[in-house]
């Protein structure tokens, strides 16, 4: 007899939690079953294997036969559903506990590769925010302190030689947006920050120090 996963009839490699225990709980429901036909056995006296004739080969009148066979046939029906949701229990957690593996590493993997293309598609920054006043544009455009520069305008990594290219950048681009893209927590960030005058000094409202490498 093949046992039926209630309503999760779901593919066999999708097995769930749910699955396990709606198994499980049928297991329960199988040995109370069969603990109930022992019962009716013990109750007449005979037990599984006990003599259902007299010593002259008559069946015995002090015991109801019929339901005798019937409580031994079907706890050897039951042992057999028994033994076949132990079984599918087993596999099912083998299969559960399979896919949460697959899973794990997988997820490792991904967070491996994402760690490493981070570290390969972010350049080396050439300078580092260390103010923003309050009210500038750079304070406006999202610039913050510790942000590592990676572009600044048409200057990048590869042709930076000095902050008076990026004073240079800025002179020309009054009013106009730039896009700076930095370094924070180790994300590339991009925000666009337009050079214009503010209250305070200059066009920006930021120090920028180079990094030396």
């Amino acid at each position: 007899m093949k046992m039926m996963t209630g309503e999760n009839s779901t593919e066999a490699s999708e097995v769930t939690m749910d699955d396990v225990r709606n198994l499980i709980k049928k297991k329960d429901e199988i040995e109370e079953q069969i603990k109930a036909y022992y019962d009716v056995l013990e109750d007449q006296g005979v037990g599984l294997e006990g003599a259902l004739v007299d010593e002259e080969g008559y069946p015995r009148a002090d015991i109801n036969l019929y339901q005798i066979r019937t409580a031994r046939h079907n706890i050897s029906c039951l042992q057999n559903d028994h033994k076949a949701i132990m079984a599918e229990i087993e596999e099912a957690l083998h299969k559960l506990h399979a896919r949460e593996k697959a899973k794990r590493e997988c997820d490792e993997a991904e967070a491996q590769e994402e760690a490493m293309e981070q570290q390969v598609t972010l350049p080396p920054p050439f300078a580092r925010v260390d103010a923003v006043t309050q009210g500038s544009p750079a304070s406006g455009a999202g610039l913050r302190v510790g942000d590592e520069v990676i572009e600044f305008g048409s200057v990048n990594t590869g042709n930076f030689q000095n902050l008076q290219n990026i004073a240079a950048v800025v002179q020309h681009s009054d009013g106009k947006p730039l896009r700076v893209t930095v370094i924070r927590d180790g994300q590339k960030t991009q925000m666009s920050l337009t050079p214009q005058r503010w209250s305070g000094r200059g066009l920006l409202g930021c120090n920028i120090v180079p990094i030396h490498r």
